[in-house]
């Protein structure tokens, strides 16, 4: 119960940037999130209050031209786009080892043409831990230790757990699934429904992941307990120096009623694909955010910067993230 509850838990990396969206009257605000996350977590002044260890990455992204009947983004021109990207783990704790039973994120910045970014931000997980920014932050209350052991509450996190049947889903997943073994064999998803926008003005509904061309590969119950702390940083390293490494985007597209704006619910599998492009990273750098050396320390992985041609949903999560996100991003900038 305690691993699932904490995998909800370090998910508030996702929350937050810099489009300001309108949230419900009694849902939490942003700050109130971001400074709990900072209660359970501590503070590492100038980092980020989630997914606080990272490593940097480079390289290019080609789409495929055939998704430009979907969508007008200079994304899928065929050409060569540069990319920043960012692996990290969930949560803030900066000693957290790479074994750590949470989800792994990619964040990606994409420069599609001289005035117009794409970010994406993603996970190893198919479905976040809440339908609305409520259940996430009463994930984060249920988490916090108790002062007579320093521990989550027992009672605490299966009450929770037990009223909150939209955090289900993730808790069964991390339940039944290791770690990555390598950040260059894990899968990355979009976990929200995005649109597509094409020069007709047609809007079509797709979800999106990223599969490592290597294959996913995941720890086993012994590797968990042996591997060194921060095998992932060097392993993606190691790799790097020896080629390039890859990943192909996935487009799933939704129909008119399937669900779009609960991320905790999967598409039926039998939902047509398209293979939508392919990321290269060829180098990596150690993020060392303290100082704002890492190529990618300064960016703000905010979910909601898109190019022309792609567009959010009302997922009440998805435009939460960018409010948070930009919370976060200030006390960041400001060495807090």
């Amino acid at each position: 119960m305690r691993t699932s509850l904490t995998s909800i838990a370090c998910l508030g990396g996702l929350l937050g940037h810099a489009v300001m969206a309108q949230t419900p009257t009694d849902s939490p605000s942003p700050a109130q999130v971001v400074e709990t996350m900072e209660q359970l977590n501590g503070i590492t002044p100038g980092a980020r209050r989630n997914h606080v260890v990272g490593v940097c990455a480079s390289g290019y992204f080609v789409g495929n031209p055939k998704v430009q009947a979907y969508s007008r983004s200079p994304l899928f021109s065929g050409e060569r786009i540069p990319v920043v990207a960012r692996f990290s783990l969930a949560g803030g704790n900066p000693k957290a080892p790479d074994t750590a039973r949470s989800p792994r994120g990619l964040a990606l910045a994409l420069r599609v043409s001289e005035n117009q970014v794409q970010h994406f931000t993603l996970l190893n997980v198919p479905v976040f831990g809440a339908a609305q920014p409520q259940t996430f932050y009463e994930a984060l209350l249920a988490a916090k230790p108790d002062p007579a052991t320093g521990k989550p509450h027992p009672e605490a996190q299966k009450t929770f757990l037990a009223t909150h049947p939209d955090a289900q889903p993730l808790a069964q997943f991390m339940a039944s699934h290791n770690p990555p073994a390598s950040y260059a064999q894990s899968d990355f998803y979009g976990i929200h429904t995005f649109k597509l926008i094409n020069a007709q003005d047609e809007a079509q509904l797709v979800r999106w992941r990223f599969e490592p061309s290597l294959g996913v590969l995941r720890l086993s119950d012994e590797e968990m307990k042996t591997r060194p702390s921060r095998f992932l940083e060097q392993d993606l390293q190691a790799r790097l120096s020896q080629g390039p490494l890859h990943w192909q985007m996935v487009l799933t597209l939704g129909q008119a009623d399937d669900e779009q704006h609960n991320p905790t619910v999967r598409w039926p599998q039998n939902r047509p694909e398209i293979q939508a492009g392919e990321l290269t990273l060829t180098a990596s750098s150690p993020e060392v955010s303290a100082e704002g050396k890492g190529p990618c320390t300064q960016i703000n992985f905010d979910p909601l910067v898109m190019s022309d041609g792609v567009a959010p949903t009302d997922d009440p999560i998805l435009l939460f993230r960018s409010p948070a996100y930009a919370n976060s991003y200030v006390k960041r900038l400001t060495g807090q």
